[in-house]
């Protein structure tokens, strides 16, 4: 995907520098910077202050983060000890786990001097399989998306939370994939996006690559879609996730419960979009699900541009009053209307799950 023309990834080691880097989040929409991660704790502080974002790409960044560790020491011991403080660094996402244990499997057989260089293959092809997949999952939600032009055969009106775009991946993203291969299949998109608060991630980040990619769409406060779904005036939802158990349950950015209760009051499809890193096979009871809570300070306060166009934090909040931040909630499978993997559409249950991925 695009940046002011120019295409890029997410995240990439600089052969030169042997380094990675990184698109700094946190700076969006304000200011593009790209940003050097030098040591295995430059990528777990990427992961906490979320300079990257997104399940797919904590755990791209995990990996990268072992490739830096074992270009500083290749020690199977220092291995386990970077590998535990990665996990630890966000608990809530599935990919992160995921990827540390595909690097230290692909590791554990490796002599020390293969360490990096086998570390930074496995990193690599962790994001190539990334981009293909969301590549995949785009083509199987245009095929939704087709099927309801067809029989609408006008502008269709699509309602996404939080940011699920190619900026929560390597590229394409999960939930924006679907909509950014209808539009460049000349199918007419409005994208209604909700600016999620805490961190504004919708209105920071998603719009941002609508923008960039020449798709029209509109902000609203997290409250409105309810509204606009009683007006006929959303087509289908389409929503990422964090973690999705094998019976369908879904955890994903805090409001998505909220949306998918609308949805279904209001008879509008609810798609989750997803790559198969991101299916928990382990925990059966969405109670078990780890749910991060952050810094209250993310409510409290919010960034923006002042007269001099400097970033400056604003506090919002009044001095004295307590906030709570969590960060994730649970939609059950029973308000999901399909998920949409790589290897297919299915329905949001064990069976579903297991007719896709045997």
């Amino acid at each position: 995907m695009k940046i002011e023309g120019k295409e890029f990834n997410t995240i990439w080691f600089n052969e030169t520098n042997q380094n990675v880097q990184i698109i700094d989040q946190t700076k969006l929409p304000h200011k593009f910077i790209i940003k050097d991660l030098n040591t295995v704790e430059d990528a777990i502080n990427a992961i906490k202050v979320m300079e990257v974002r997104g399940a797919p790409l904590i755990g791209a960044t995990a990996a990268y983060g072992l490739v830096l560790a074992m270009k500083k020491n290749n020690d199977f011991e220092y291995l386990e000890r970077c590998s535990k403080n990665l996990i630890n660094s966000r608990p809530t996402a599935i990919n992160l786990e995921w990827a540390v244990n595909r690097m230290k499997n692909k590791l554990s057989s490796c002599k020390p001097v293969n360490l990096f260089n086998t570390a930074l293959d496995e990193a690599k092809k962790i994001c190539e399989e990334d981009i293909s997949f969301c590549q995949q999952i785009g083509q199987n939600g245009f095929e939704i998306i087709e099927q309801i032009y067809n029989s609408k055969n006008k502008t269709i009106n699509i309602l996404t939370h939080c940011n699920a775009g190619w900026l929560a991946t390597i590229n394409w993203g999960t939930a924006t994939s679907p909509i950014y291969q209808a539009h460049k299949k000349g199918i007419p998109i409005h994208v209604w996006v909700d600016e999620t608060r805490p961190r504004n991630q919708g209105a920071n980040l998603t719009s941002y690559e609508l923008n960039e990619e020449g798709i029209p769409n509109t902000i609203i406060a997290d409250n409105t879609g309810g509204i606009l779904m009683q007006r006929d005036q959303v087509d289908m939802c389409i929503v990422g996730t964090d973690r999705t158990l094998s019976n369908g349950d879904v955890c994903n950015k805090i409001g998505t419960y909220l949306k998918a209760l609308a949805a279904h009051d209001n008879k509008v499809p609810f798609y989750v979009a997803l790559p198969s890193s991101t299916i928990d096979w382990n925990i059966k009871d969405s109670k078990d699900i780890p749910i991060e809570e952050r810094d209250s300070k993310e409510l409290s306060n919010i960034d923006g541009v002042n007269s001099k166009g400097e970033i400056e934090n604003f506090l919002i909040y009044p001095n004295k009053s307590k906030s709570m931040n969590l960060a994730f909630d649970i939609t059950p499978a029973k308000y999901v209307t399909k998920l949409i993997t790589e290897k297919g559409v299915c329905d949001a249950s064990t069976e579903g799950l297991k007719s896709l991925f045997k």
